[in-house]
């Protein structure tokens, strides 16, 4: 459960949101607090995606209401743009950009210096590929990629959605590893993930969301139980 005595960096309540006739997100109310690593599960359809728009402000709830650290997106998105990094199933870059001018390019985007591209590299084990063109990585090493430049700007969360699907057991576990060591530096996660041993391994907490709404929350043995 939240960990008491923290910031809560993302708060949801009674979050709707419909399409027609289905309502893909029904009365949803979610707490996440500083340091926390939080997995979202559930089946296709049950409102996951639909949710992860919202936080990310791709997406505007009927009613209820969204914060991430205290902010809201019609009064500060701009705010949040700064506070918050994103990485998703599949990330598209240039065919021709190296690996260290897509770094720069997003680093001089949030205004972070150049010697934060060289601790990405470092941090995201790509500074071998620095000079690699990305359409010569592998799934893995853009998916690496992808994540360093969600975290170029020391989010205070990182939202990541379905970041490891397709990809083979050694390069999971390769951006498990990067995930354990920011977890350690005290990043706040949302991941969605169709992996329960991927949950498992990361995550101290596990919700899950069905029909719209969270069926469950709580640890892995709190849930087993």
């Amino acid at each position: 459960m939240p960990r008491a005595g923290r910031q809560t960096v993302l708060s949801i309540r009674n979050v709707r949101k419909s399409f027609g006739g289905v309502h893909a997100v029904n009365d949803l109310s979610l707490e996440i607090k500083e340091g926390e690593f939080v997995a979202l599960l559930g089946p296709n359809g049950a409102g996951k995606t639909t949710l992860l728009e919202m936080i990310e402000g791709l997406q505007t709830p009927d009613s209820g209401s969204i914060e991430i650290c205290g902010l809201n997106y019609a009064q500060h998105e701009r705010q949040i743009r700064q506070i918050m990094g994103l990485a998703f199933q599949e990330t598209r870059f240039p065919e021709k950009i190296r690996v260290a001018e897509a770094l720069r390019l997003f680093a001089a985007f949030y205004g972070a210096s150049p010697a934060r591209t060289v601790e990405i590299l470092d941090l995201v084990s790509l500074a071998e590929k620095k000079n690699a063109y990305v359409n010569t990585l592998s799934g893995g090493q853009r998916q690496r990629l992808a994540l360093g430049i969600a975290i170029i700007q020391k989010p205070k969360v990182l939202l990541l959605d379905e970041p490891t699907t397709g990809l083979d057991p050694h390069a999971r576990r390769e951006l498990w590893q990067i995930l354990s060591d920011l977890k350690r530096a005290g990043m706040t996660l949302l991941l969605t993930t169709h992996y329960m041993e991927e949950a498992e391994e990361l995550c101290e907490r596990i919700v899950i969301q069905f029909r719209g709404r969270i069926l469950a929350d709580g640890a892995l043995e709190d849930l087993l139980e």
